[in-house]
């Protein structure tokens, strides 16, 4: 199997150099801290913090949504895995404004482990720390066991919400409160059509026939919920959206939402438009209105193509927060 060609130095060292090159892309709003940390400078005292974090490799998120009125800071791993909690607390540290800091991230096995863990190490240095986990795919887990979906996508929208929310919010219990329901009213699910690499063996990180698509698949290639055939956009695009909707929350006609078509990777923005087109139309047939359209690579795993689509069903105090402007690598809103 030929190996898969990346621009890099030393493979193994590529989440210490793109965390160096993404606070140069910051042009001075954020900082490196420790060896895996980036945060913004210039954080008011008295600030609730909100710290996000993760494996590297899924660029622009998760330490791309560090910025004015989204997250402080980001915990950074190695490669597709969680940071540790060494550097979680590190990261935490330098959000800290006295107020206490909401761990943001998604759901998984080795992220839960070491930021617990560093919320421990955090609370022997005297800072509040509280978590909510993002688990917003439908794929992985039926309703009755929410808490053991993934988090895809659909971070990239609570995490604006979340970010809004920690910008004019007077207290970590009410930035809980209000990502908690950011959280609960959002849902994605996703597909796979070929795999992303691991830098360090230049080896697909999973295998699939070039006439299959694995449906609702994870980020990293994570079982979903079936294969099919190669098919058009006009096909998929309603079997991905008729999993959101027949799950637990309800999008009825008149609900606002917010619609991202993200790229896994090398999907391009000629496909994502495309699925784009197909998705309006059916949501338009369910009268569902459509607030904001984000459509890009927003969520990727190196070179995985694949598409994701994630609805945020809004309500009045979502959408103020939705609506404030924000800035940063990953997303910018005026």
């Amino acid at each position: 199997m030929p190996k898969i060609k990346k621009l890099v130095n030393n493979p193994n060292d590529c989440a210490a150099e793109l965390l160096d090159g993404l606070v140069e892309a910051y042009d001075g709003m954020a900082r490196k801290v420790g060896r895996g940390g980036i945060v913004m400078n210039g954080l008011s005292a008295g600030k609730v913090g909100l710290l996000v974090g993760g494996g590297s490799g899924h660029e622009p998120i998760y330490h791309g949504l560090v910025g004015r009125n989204l997250a402080d800071g980001a915990a950074c791993g190695d490669i597709f895995a969680a940071p540790p909690p060494d550097i979680v607390l590190e990261t935490a540290q330098a959000v800290n404004q006295g107020n206490g800091v909401l761990f943001l991230y998604g759901n998984y096995a080795g992220d839960v482990l070491n930021f617990d863990m560093g919320a421990e190490l955090a609370a022997e240095e005297g800072i509040e720390t509280k978590t909510i986990l993002i688990w917003d795919d439908v794929a992985s887990a039926p309703p009755d066991k929410k808490n053991d979906r993934r988090g895809i996508a659909g971070l990239v929208l609570i995490v604006k919400i979340a970010g809004a929310a920690a910008a004019t919010v007077g207290t970590l219990d009410e930035l809980v409160r209000i990502t908690t329901k950011a959280r609960d009213n959002t849902r994605s699910v996703g597909c796979s059509m070929a795999p992303g690499s691991i830098p360090a063996t230049g080896h697909p990180t999973f295998e699939l026939s070039e006439d299959q698509i694995g449906l609702g698949m994870g980020i990293h290639g994570e079982k979903g919920v079936g294969l099919l055939p190669m098919q058009t956009a006009a096909e998929l695009t309603p079997k991905l959206l008729d999993i959101i909707f027949g799950d637990d929350l309800a999008f009825e006609a008149g609900d606002e939402v917010v619609l991202l078509v993200n790229s896994l990777g090398s999907t391009t923005m000629m496909e994502l438009l495309i699925v784009l087109k197909e998705a309006k139309a059916l949501l338009n047939a369910r009268g569902l209105k459509v607030h904001k359209t984000l459509v890009g690579p927003y969520v990727t795993c190196q070179e995985m193509a694949g598409v994701s689509l994630t609805l945020l069903k809004l309500d009045d105090e979502l959408k103020k927060y939705w609506d404030m402007p924000c800035s940063s690598v990953c997303y910018t809103q005026m």
